[in-house]
């Protein structure tokens, strides 16, 4: 029965996720904003610390250094992203699995846009390393588009994988 309701209202439950993701992404950065000193690092385990540090780039902090002219872009082309995904995902019959996709974008685009508008700056505060090198400092915002990517991508390759015709060697032909 619980599970019939949800079958029901997929839209409302991917409404009702993707805040519940957006919420918990902006929760754990202003935990961090508030508990560790900007710049700061806490180390966890030999290849992992907790950090605050802000990102006024793209990712990998791609154009972070630019004169503040990036603020304005970034954050129209979050919303050019954010918004037709959202509309697709709510308007459109898709897969499931498209739609769930579509929803780790839409709350993770959302998340780092309320950053860029709020502070200018996105709040990262994740940092893997390895012997003196370190990965760029993300977020659980970023964790959520890295997924999304890569299912889409096993999504995209099973349908090109299934469409493809075989190839006829001689001795079939």
């Amino acid at each position: 029965m619980f599970f019939t309701y949800w079958r029901q209202r997929q839209r409302m439950l991917w409404v009702i996720l993707v805040g519940a993701l957006i919420g918990l992404d902006r929760l754990t950065k202003s935990y961090f904003a508030n508990t560790i000193a900007l710049g700061e690092a806490i180390p966890v385990t030999d290849w992992f610390n907790l950090v605050h540090v802000l990102n006024k780039g793209a990712a990998f902090s791609f154009l972070a250094n630019a004169d503040g002219w990036q603020r304005p872009m970034l954050i129209g082309v979050s919303i050019l992203v954010v918004v037709p995904i959202t509309l697709v995902c709510l308007l459109k019959k898709t897969d499931s699995l498209e739609r769930w996709a579509g929803g780790l974008v839409v709350a993770g685009g959302a998340s780092n846009l309320i950053d860029r508008i709020h502070t200018g700056a996105v709040v990262d505060f994740l940092d893997l390393h390895w012997r003196g090198w370190h990965w760029p400092a993300f977020n659980l915002a970023d964790s959520y588009i890295v997924c999304a990517i890569f299912v889409w991508f096993l999504l995209f390759n099973k349908t090109d994988l299934a469409q493809a015709t075989p190839v006829k060697t001689k001795a079939q032909a």
